[in-house]
């Protein structure tokens, strides 16, 4: 009886040893994703130097840089509380015809839920038992620009991001992302040539992470949203040669600075208008968790490491222990 409980005790403690040291590297990859980023920095106003600097300047002209993203921006509304109303709010539609006015030219494709589907179901069927299972609608806006962008290329812009000038300058890059410059990346603007690497990763992976997180705004943020972006994002460039020195081999992507805090570099391209429509009941409790992550980061592996000595000590209490194996009696009876 003995051994069977020193074995038992010994692979439970394994186990625990085991479990910690799996969810303790879970829990370092995952608060990974809100501290340094892979890629390129890139601010507004040097993007808007380098095209000044390439002879296009205020009257136009051509350059030598490659355009490498179309002049399409890419918007979607999904009209949760009127289904079937596809006319935008006034405020967002007066954001919106801020950026048709200041971009002549492009073209602006506002995507409803109607056609945010029928372009799933016809483009990527393979996808859409995943999108219409969301757990919350606003997964599927986040779904869909993604494959927008992989397949169509362009800008993706929230409707509550409007528009200070000519986003030209912003085309001459094969592919950017937003970076607030604390936590995790944004998604709420986007930009890539067609077809791109990054997005196709980015579009395979979701059903990869699509599970329910019980929260909401975990289960929205790391399904779909931008906790997933920022983990593929750094997925995408741990697969990545080392960069070189020839420019035509650079395949990582730029993180386009957008943070909003008053002593960082004023906004040149874009504005931040009315938003929130997606906001839970648990936003408020993670913002707030997001504003000491160091500190719940340093509780949790404080736990994960008194749970890992407790165990490696019971592991080495019953190795020391030993046993004793009772020996055989012969018990010699007499008869009368």
């Amino acid at each position: 009886m003995r051994i069977s409980i020193k074995i038992s005790v010994i692979l439970w403690a394994v186990v625990l040893l085991a479990g910690t040291g799996y969810i303790l590297a879970r829990l370092v990859a995952f608060v990974g994703l809100f501290f340094q980023h892979a890629g390129i920095q890139l601010r507004q106003a040097d993007a808007l130097e380098a095209y000044n600097q390439d002879g296009h300047g205020l009257l136009g002209g051509g350059g030598k840089r490659v355009q490498h993203i179309p002049k399409i921006v890419h918007q979607v509304f999904h009209n949760w509380k009127e289904p079937g109303n596809d006319s935008l709010p006034g405020d967002w539609e007066g954001v919106r015809g801020g950026c048709v006015e200041r971009n002549p030219g492009w073209e602006f494709k506002l995507w409803t839920e109607r056609t945010s589907r029928e372009f799933i179901e016809r483009e990527y069927p393979w996808f859409l038992r995943t999108y219409d299972g969301y757990r919350y609608k606003v997964q599927r806006v986040d779904a869909v620009r993604y494959f927008l962008l992989y397949h169509h290329g362009g800008i993706y812009m929230d409707l509550d991001n409007g528009c200070k000038t000519d986003l030209t300058p912003l085309l001459y890059y094969p592919f950017w992302i937003t970076d607030g410059g604390r936590g995790a990346l944004s998604n709420n603007i986007l930009a890539s040539k067609p077809r791109h690497p990054f997005w196709n990763l980015v579009t395979m992976s979701l059903m990869e992470y699509d599970w329910n997180y019980l929260f909401p705004y975990i289960t929205i943020s790391f399904a779909s949203g931008q906790w997933f972006e920022t983990a593929v994002w750094e997925k995408y460039h741990s697969l990545l040669p080392k960069p070189g020195a020839d420019p035509k081999m650079e395949h990582r992507g730029y993180r386009l600075i957008m943070d909003d805090r008053p002593e960082a570099d004023e906004w040149i391209f874009f504005t931040q208008e009315r938003g929130g429509t997606w906001v839970n009941w648990d936003n408020k409790m993670f913002l707030a968790i997001g504003e000491h992550l160091f500190l719940l980061f340093a509780s949790l592996v404080g736990l994960a490491a008194v749970v890992f000595w407790g165990g490696s000590r019971c592991l080495r209490r019953y190795n020391r222990a030993g046993y004793t194996r009772l020996k055989n009696r012969n018990v010699v009876g007499s008869s009368v």
